[in-house]
């Protein structure tokens, strides 16, 4: 994973509520073991027509909007536990995703795939999505370290755990972690054999 630490991004606006897992990566392309070439499919019902041709109206097909901040409607993540769904959406270039719930499934893949969801209030949700969408140059600022989220409608903190803070941090997953501990492991083992 890449090491995450601060990100300064403009951000792209998706105003629907209840997205879920399906809606992120269809199942139809859940027949890959590895995470390659599932960006291409991020969102792919609401991307392209039955055609394969790309749906203008839909906001990652519209120039306007561009960034690696993804501010989406209230709960989601929802649905099915698919890990490909944060597989997609980083694949496709996200590295933050700002709502005012995510499913604990969906954010738990989320953070082990280096995606950062970022839960907000429904008030500042609402108040940070009408900003974007019509202030489109408009940037926000990610500062994990400190948990501090920076918009043009304020500045708030966020929670994450501190064990997936430390992840995202070190660009770890679960297995780099352990192996930067190698030291203090065999410590242990020395102690106790």
């Amino acid at each position: 994973m890449e090491k995450f630490t601060t990100l300064e991004s403009t951000a792209i606006p998706l105003p629907i509520e209840n997205i879920d897992t399906d809606q992120i990566i269809p199942a139809r392309f859940l027949k890959a073991t590895n995470k390659a070439g599932f960006g291409d499919n991020v969102f792919r019902d609401w991307r392209f027509h039955k055609d394969g041709t790309a749906n203008e109206s839909f906001v990652l097909n519209d120039s306007t909007y561009s960034g690696s901040v993804l501010i989406a409607g209230n709960n989601f993540g929802c649905g099915s536990s698919r890990e490909h769904a944060a597989w997609a959406l980083v694949g496709y270039g996200f590295k933050v995703v700002i709502s005012s719930f995510f499913a604990d499934i969906f954010k738990g893949n989320a953070l082990n795939n280096g995606l950062l969801p970022i839960q907000v209030s429904e008030g500042f949700l609402k108040e940070l999505m009408n900003h974007i969408q019509s202030n489109p140059d408009a940037e926000v600022t990610v500062d994990l370290e400190n948990q501090l989220l920076s918009t043009p409608v304020g500045d708030i903190t966020f929670d994450i755990n501190p064990y997936k803070k430390t992840c995202l941090i070190n660009g770890y997953d679960d297995i780099d972690f352990l192996v930067s501990k190698l030291d203090k492991i065999r410590a242990f083992e020395a102690l106790i054999n």
